[in-house]
């Protein structure tokens, strides 16, 4: 078919976290370039359920970068070779014919495998769980010109709630480090007056949180922004950490 491509896929299969993977290869046959990644392993999945082969799990939901549910470490990077996209915004034009690609989960010990390329991400809900929310009453939904925020400020809280909780800048770390993730929900509401009267308190348990799940600590290299879809920067984990030292100031634990 002309256009179309042939690939070989080298796809991380386990059974579940307490089994060990390995790398197996299958053979993607006739792929459009216009087809999404996602699209590319239905394609694949489909003859492998024709072979009787269990077909190889992966987790998506929207398919529009939206939810972040799409992870996969694609040749070595997170999310595949492309900036500022979810591996369902990666069309299959970024590869070339006779390419193999290698394809994994995420790696980290906070992100337990539960089946092929889908992993446990329940630790990013605890951590919001832990203080990333609003529970003091704000009144009734109000109009947004209402209550005068600078553009500045607005703009720079609505970049950090753009973070979708995909776990890249986890996967991308050596140390598997959450700062990127926990740096933009602390930042967001920091930023807004909604957010300021539980300020304090949210920063020290979400911290608290994320260390008790087993991610590592941030050694700035930058590896996390560099790699997410929604271009989290690093000025969120510099605001993070001055919210941090200032609840650990102001604090009355002993």
């Amino acid at each position: 078919m002309s256009g179309h491509m042939n690939l070989t896929l080298k796809v991380w299969r386990q059974k579940d976290a307490k089994s060990t993977g390995k790398l197996e290869n299958y053979e993607a046959k006739d792929i459009s370039p216009d087809m999404s990644f996602l699209e590319m392993i239905d394609v694949v999945n489909e003859s492998l359920i024709k072979k009787g082969v269990e077909p190889i799990a992966f987790d998506h939901d929207c398919r529009e970068g939206i939810c972040g549910a799409c992870s996969m470490y694609i040749n070595g990077e997170a999310h595949g070779p492309k900036r500022a996209i979810t591996t369902c915004q990666l069309h299959m034009r970024s590869f070339h014919d006779g390419e193999t690609i290698t394809i994994e989960p995420w790696r980290a010990n906070a992100f337990p495998v539960i089946k092929d390329l889908v992993v446990d991400r329940s630790a990013f809900d605890r951590i919001i769980q832990a203080g990333g929310y609003v529970s003091v009453n704000t009144g009734v939904t109000i109009d947004a010109n209402s209550i005068p925020i600078e553009k500045e400020i607005a703009d720079d809280a609505m970049d950090a709630a753009a973070c979708i909780g995909c776990g890249a800048c986890v996967a991308a770390c050596k140390n598997a480090s959450a700062t990127l993730f926990l740096s933009a929900k602390v930042s967001q509401l920091a930023l807004l007056p909604q957010g300021q009267a539980e300020r304090q308190i949210r920063v020290e348990a979400m911290i608290d949180q994320m260390e008790e799940e087993g991610f590592g600590n941030c050694t700035n290299t930058e590896a996390c922004s560099a790699v997410c879809p929604k271009e989290i920067g690093q000025h969120h984990i510099a605001r993070m950490n001055r919210e941090f030292f200032g609840a650990k100031l102001s604090s009355p634990k002993k």
